[in-house]
């Protein structure tokens, strides 16, 4: 799957607002999709690429070799879920941003894993 497949699949998870594929390293997005004018995707993906880094770094301070598969942060009305791509893509993730009304976690957590191993980039 390419990076605009994952981002079309990532959007069709219930409740998605926006997604992006970002590589952590350089904080550069490869595509983004969705948003608006309430959530400016770049602005979010350029902002969890800190979250991301920080906690890269953190687990690295404490010695913890454990793999990272998501992060969840949880707003009043959204849920915004970072999924680290696994395997050869080097420093990537997947970020979605979904509306807690209409969203399943569990599900957007399924989904964005099955994503993520079928994307080749």
């Amino acid at each position: 799957m390419n990076i605009e497949s994952a981002l079309k699949e990532t959007m069709a998870i219930d409740g998605a607002l926006g997604a992006a594929l970002v590589d952590y390293e350089s904080g550069m997005s490869l595509g983004t999709i969705g948003g608006g004018q309430e959530l400016d995707m770049e602005i979010a993906a350029a902002g969890n690429t800190e979250v991301v880094r920080a906690k890269v770094r953190t687990l690295a301070t404490l010695g913890i070799t454990d793999g990272i598969e998501d992060i969840l942060i949880t707003l009043g009305s959204q849920y915004h879920l970072i999924r680290l791509i696994s395997g050869s893509h080097g420093s990537l993730f997947l970020y979605l941003a979904l509306d807690r009304a209409r969203a399943n976690l569990a599900l957007a957590r399924h989904g964005l894993k099955r994503i993520d191993n079928e994307l080749k980039v």
